[in-house]
């Protein structure tokens, strides 16, 4: 991709049925970015990502990867520029986590190929990169949730994309399966893949993110670098809350935030 942004959402709007979920929505994402896509409940998040994955079709505006239209892309072709996680994805319960993995190999071979020495071989990179080598031949079903999780990363990263995008990456994960989970996107981000990850545990993605994008009612109302949108107006404004940061005394140590609900009248 010789654009210098991997990914252009331009005046993007999106419809379901009569309601129009996502509303004239631009932004745009660059290589090693870690983004955060907040917002309250159906607040359009879910959607726009879909969208992005090529899921989903316009009711306007446009979508470019590496500066083409998406609507020039087969969904192969996509595939191998996007990979895509989503919330709750469970998988085959009998394919072992290898079989799995090696499942994101078809945007380059297509289905029923063998695969060659170079998708093996990726696919040993992501299980690697992902921490599973000791249980590639344990079966999707035997996993526990953060297990699970880090396997559909896995087949992910094994389709070699330059954009991941994540639907709820954490849910149901404990606090430190999800601190495990946060980590490992880090390292992803630095080797050039941008990510966009539907977040709604605020602090979590504050914690995480390089920027943060709040969706509100199908329009973005702030992006920006986590600890200015935690502390803007609009957040609060979109979820009904007062944001309030907190610093260890001498101001050491990272920000904290405590949330309570406006009382409005």
């Amino acid at each position: 991709m010789s654009d210098p942004h991997l990914l252009d959402v331009e005046d993007v709007s999106i419809r379901r049925g009569t309601r129009n979920v996502v509303r004239q929505v631009s932004l745009r994402v660059n290589a090693s970015e870690r983004v955060a896509l907040v917002g309250p409940n159906a607040a359009g998040k879910s959607t726009l990502l879909s969208a992005v994955a090529g899921l989903l079709p316009l009711s306007g505006g446009d979508i470019r990867l590496g500066g083409s239209s998406l609507t020039t892309f087969s969904s192969q072709k996509i595939a191998r520029a996007v990979a895509f996680v989503v919330a709750l994805q469970e998988g085959a319960p009998k394919l072992s986590v290898r079989e799995s993995t090696e499942l994101g190999r078809y945007p380059h071979t297509g289905p029923f190929q063998d695969l060659s020495s170079a998708d093996h071989d990726a696919v040993s990179r992501a299980i690697a990169e992902t921490r599973l080598q000791d249980l590639a031949e344990r079966s999707l079903g035997s996993l526990s949730a953060g297990e699970r999780q880090r396997a559909l990363v896995a087949r992910a990263l094994a389709q070699e994309p330059k954009l991941l995008l994540l639907d709820e990456p954490s849910a149901h994960l404990d606090i430190g399966h999800g601190l495990d989970l946060f980590a490992l996107l880090t390292t992803i981000a630095s080797r050039g893949v941008a990510i966009v990850a539907v977040i709604h545990d605020l602090v979590a993605a504050a914690q995480w993110a390089s920027r943060m994008i709040v969706l509100h009612e199908g329009r973005i109302i702030d992006d920006g670098p986590p600890p200015l949108v935690m502390r803007g107006e609009p957040l609060g404004r979109a979820f009904g809350v007062l944001t309030m940061e907190a610093r260890s005394p001498g101001g050491a140590g990272p920000a904290t935030w405590r949330f309570e609900r406006r009382i409005e009248g």
